[in-house]
Protein backbone atom coordinates (compact mmCIF):
# COMPACT_ATOMS: atom_id res chain seq x y z
CA UNK A 1 0.00 0.00 0.00
CA UNK A 2 2.73 2.47 0.96
CA UNK A 3 4.72 1.71 -2.20
CA UNK A 4 1.95 3.46 -4.17
CA UNK A 5 2.91 6.72 -2.46
CA UNK A 6 6.64 6.45 -3.29
CA UNK A 7 6.31 8.23 -6.69
CA UNK A 8 4.41 11.07 -5.03
CA UNK A 9 7.12 11.41 -2.37
CA UNK A 10 9.85 11.40 -5.03
CA UNK A 11 7.91 14.03 -7.01
CA UNK A 12 7.58 16.27 -3.94
CA UNK A 13 11.28 15.94 -3.09
CA UNK A 14 12.31 16.74 -6.68
CA UNK A 15 9.95 19.71 -6.76
CA UNK A 16 11.41 21.13 -3.55
CA UNK A 17 14.96 20.56 -4.82
CA UNK A 18 14.23 22.24 -8.16
CA UNK A 19 12.63 25.17 -6.35
CA UNK A 20 15.13 25.67 -3.54
CA UNK A 21 18.26 24.44 -5.35
CA UNK A 22 18.88 27.51 -7.54
CA UNK A 23 18.14 29.84 -4.63
CA UNK A 24 20.66 28.09 -2.39
CA UNK A 25 23.28 27.87 -5.15
CA UNK A 26 22.86 31.59 -5.93
CA UNK A 27 23.13 32.50 -2.26
CA UNK A 28 26.28 30.38 -1.74
CA UNK A 29 28.10 31.23 -4.98
CA UNK A 30 26.94 34.82 -5.47
CA UNK A 31 29.09 37.76 -4.40
CA UNK A 32 28.13 39.25 -1.04
CA UNK A 33 29.34 42.87 -1.16
CA UNK A 34 26.55 45.09 0.14
CA UNK A 35 27.03 48.85 0.13
CA UNK A 36 24.78 51.79 0.97
CA UNK A 37 23.51 52.14 -2.61
CA UNK A 38 22.54 48.48 -2.91
CA UNK A 39 20.80 48.51 0.45
CA UNK A 40 18.79 51.68 -0.27
CA UNK A 41 15.16 51.36 -1.36
CA UNK A 42 14.56 51.75 -5.09
CA UNK A 43 11.70 53.95 -6.19
CA UNK A 44 11.40 54.63 -9.93
CA UNK A 45 15.06 55.56 -10.36
CA UNK A 46 15.22 58.37 -7.83
CA UNK A 47 15.52 58.73 -4.09
CA UNK A 48 12.44 58.14 -1.97
CA UNK A 49 10.93 61.47 -0.99
CA UNK A 50 8.10 60.49 1.33
CA UNK A 51 7.47 58.11 4.17
CA UNK A 52 6.39 54.66 3.01
CA UNK A 53 3.71 54.61 5.71
CA UNK A 54 1.75 57.58 4.41
CA UNK A 55 -2.03 57.44 4.62
CA UNK A 56 -4.04 56.57 1.53
CA UNK A 57 -7.50 57.81 0.82
CA UNK A 58 -10.05 55.23 1.92
CA UNK A 59 -11.68 55.40 -1.53
CA UNK A 60 -8.83 53.32 -2.99
CA UNK A 61 -9.69 50.49 -0.63
CA UNK A 62 -13.42 50.93 -1.14
CA UNK A 63 -13.10 50.69 -4.91
CA UNK A 64 -10.89 47.60 -4.56
CA UNK A 65 -13.36 45.89 -2.23
CA UNK A 66 -16.30 46.76 -4.48
CA UNK A 67 -14.43 45.41 -7.49
CA UNK A 68 -13.72 42.14 -5.70
CA UNK A 69 -17.33 41.77 -4.55
CA UNK A 70 -18.85 42.38 -7.96
CA UNK A 71 -16.13 40.49 -9.80
CA UNK A 72 -16.70 37.36 -7.72
CA UNK A 73 -20.21 37.28 -9.11
CA UNK A 74 -18.72 36.04 -12.39
CA UNK A 75 -17.01 33.17 -10.56
CA UNK A 76 -20.48 31.96 -9.54
CA UNK A 77 -22.21 32.62 -12.87
CA UNK A 78 -20.00 30.46 -15.10
CA UNK A 79 -20.39 27.15 -13.23
CA UNK A 80 -24.09 27.91 -12.68
CA UNK A 81 -24.62 28.41 -16.40
CA UNK A 82 -22.90 25.11 -17.18
CA UNK A 83 -25.08 23.03 -14.85
CA UNK A 84 -28.32 24.98 -15.23
CA UNK A 85 -30.14 22.08 -16.93
CA UNK A 86 -29.15 19.71 -14.12
CA UNK A 87 -30.18 21.93 -11.20
CA UNK A 88 -33.50 22.99 -12.69
CA UNK A 89 -35.84 25.68 -11.41
CA UNK A 90 -34.43 25.62 -7.85
CA UNK A 91 -30.96 26.52 -9.14
CA UNK A 92 -32.42 29.23 -11.35
CA UNK A 93 -34.35 30.80 -8.47
CA UNK A 94 -31.30 30.59 -6.19
CA UNK A 95 -29.24 32.51 -8.75
CA UNK A 96 -32.02 35.06 -9.22
CA UNK A 97 -31.98 35.62 -5.45
CA UNK A 98 -28.19 35.90 -5.44
CA UNK A 99 -28.16 38.41 -8.29
CA UNK A 100 -31.01 40.33 -6.67
CA UNK A 101 -29.02 40.74 -3.48
CA UNK A 102 -26.02 41.91 -5.52
CA UNK A 103 -28.14 44.42 -7.42
CA UNK A 104 -29.57 45.78 -4.16
CA UNK A 105 -26.02 46.15 -2.81
CA UNK A 106 -24.90 47.84 -6.02
CA UNK A 107 -27.80 50.31 -5.88
CA UNK A 108 -27.05 51.02 -2.22
CA UNK A 109 -23.38 51.75 -3.00
CA UNK A 110 -24.40 53.91 -5.94
CA UNK A 111 -26.83 55.96 -3.82
CA UNK A 112 -24.21 56.40 -1.08
CA UNK A 113 -21.76 57.80 -3.65
CA UNK A 114 -19.14 55.11 -3.26
CA UNK A 115 -18.71 54.87 -7.03
CA UNK A 116 -18.17 58.61 -7.56
CA UNK A 117 -14.63 59.91 -7.74
CA UNK A 118 -13.91 63.58 -7.03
Amino acid sequence: MLENYLPILVFIILGVLFGLGPIIVGFVLGPQRPDSEKLSPYECGFEAFEDSRMKFDVRYYLVAILFIIFDLEIAFLFPWAVVLEDIGMFGFLAMVLFLGILVIGFIYEWKKGALEWE
